[in-house]
């Protein structure tokens, strides 16, 4: 896999094959800095392997619009755009177009309103995930078939919308609160406060990590802490 630079804040994720791009791949561009991430596949029809990855990079790129959403990353940020290799003139108008749009949106972080710390986290948290989203992806998110239409009918879904609330955002609160206690002990205002979480998720979720050996409870501090 090689990456590139096209115009400042944006990343091009090259590969042999679409099917190859894998989510980490996406959320390390963005980690590194990128106000974009663009990928490139062949139309759907046209992928020169069995595999027809370029469906699996369609489900991928869905799949992480929706998580970036979920941790207040503008979605809009992460672009898949089928261009054969023979259309140099429509490469050049989408990188244009897109290149506009995060100029619209503004620096990564910054045009959400997030503070570096807390988007560093996010994102840190969204990458230790990213075994655990595929696992799910793999064993309940089964697109009925391989067309562009079926995937983005399924990914807009209920279904798929249960199936990350469900299973992927816990966790990823979980990981996120760890993150946030690796820096300090906290209460559970202050991590409700600084996740937008409701204090009652706050508790489910250290009265879960705490069973699990991950946290615990000072008494005399009121507050959540590392276990040791």
């Amino acid at each position: 896999m090689t990456r590139q630079s096209y115009a400042t804040g944006i990343r091009i994720i090259r590969v042999m094959c679409t099917g190859r791009v894998d989510l980490a791949f996406v959320l390390r561009a963005f980690q590194g800095g990128a106000d974009g991430v663009i990928i490139g596949g062949c139309w759907p029809g046209e992928c020169h392997y069995a595999t027809e990855g370029n469906y699996d990079a369609l489900g991928n790129m869905l799949l992480l619009k929706k998580l970036l959403d979920h941790v207040g990353v503008a979605s809009g940020r992460l672009r898949l755009s089928w261009i054969s290799a023979a259309e140099g003139t429509r490469f050049a108008e989408i990188m244009s177009d897109f290149a506009g749009q995060l100029q619209e949106l503004g620096p990564l972080g910054r045009g959400e309103g997030i503070e570096a710390p807390d988007l560093k986290r996010k994102l840190d948290a969204l990458s230790q995930l990213v075994p655990y989203v595929k696992l799910v992806e793999r064993e309940k998110l089964r697109v009925p078939e391989r067309s562009e239409e079926a995937y983005r009918a399924f990914y807009e879904s209920d279904e798929v919308n249960r199936v990350i609330h469900d299973l992927i955002a816990d966790r990823l609160a979980v990981s996120q609160t760890l993150m946030l206690l690796r820096e300090s002990p906290l209460s559970t205002r202050d991590i409700s406060e600084r996740l937008g979480l409701s204090p009652s998720d706050v508790t489910r979720h250290m009265n879960d990590s705490s069973r699990q050996g991950l946290v615990r409870y000072d008494v005399d501090q009121k507050c959540y802490a590392l276990a040791l």
